[in-house]
């Protein structure tokens, strides 16, 4: 599989310390885009998907020291990358079930919650994560200040709170 990098101590993406994974290939192309050399489906990195869980798994319990798990691109959502981060996760949460799992997106979270019923990964994902910062990036909306994303349009949602309110709940750091 390809992927496109992965940093150990991550303390930009995300809350506390992460195991950061960017995935490999995107449609959307967003201009302005923080990390366009993952677009390419066929660019990135090869590497073999359980040697990956492992490190990746290996990685957050790292030297005594408890890491979150952030999931960004390229596109984790989408149909070609979307199998392989239902199986991380699923993975990480089998090893690790008290950490947070925070993914970046280009979707809208409602959009990917009409799919849940008739998508088990997007199922599996969505009541497994804990934060989803989603939407595309739009240049017209920069603001380098937002904690989590790039632009005003995009959102940092409390996944768990928003499916148990069934209406969209942001999230806030405790």
């Amino acid at each position: 599989m390809k992927y496109a990098g992965v940093i150990n101590n991550d303390v930009v993406n995300g809350y506390d310390v992460c195991v950061s994974y960017w995935c490999q290939g995107c449609r959307f192309r967003c201009p302005g885009c923080h990390n366009p050399q993952t677009w390419d489906f066929d660019g990135g990195k090869d590497i073999n998907e359980d040697e990956l869980i492992k490190n990746i798994i290996s990685a957050i319990s790292k030297n005594g020291i408890q890491r979150n798990l952030s999931i960004l691109g390229g596109e984790p959502m989408c149909k070609e990358n979307r199998l392989f981060t239902a199986k991380l996760i699923r993975s990480v949460i089998k090893e690790h079930p008290s950490i947070k799992i925070f993914l970046w997106t280009g979707y809208v979270f409602e959009s990917l919650y009409y799919h849940m019923t008739h998508n088990e990964s997007i199922d599996f994902i969505l009541r497994n994560i804990h934060v989803m910062i989603d939407g595309r990036f739009d240049i017209n909306y920069r603001n380098i200040a937002l904690p989590f994303r790039g632009s005003e349009n995009q959102r940092v949602i409390n996944v768990p709170e928003t499916l148990k309110n069934k209406r969209m709940i942001l999230y806030t750091q405790n």
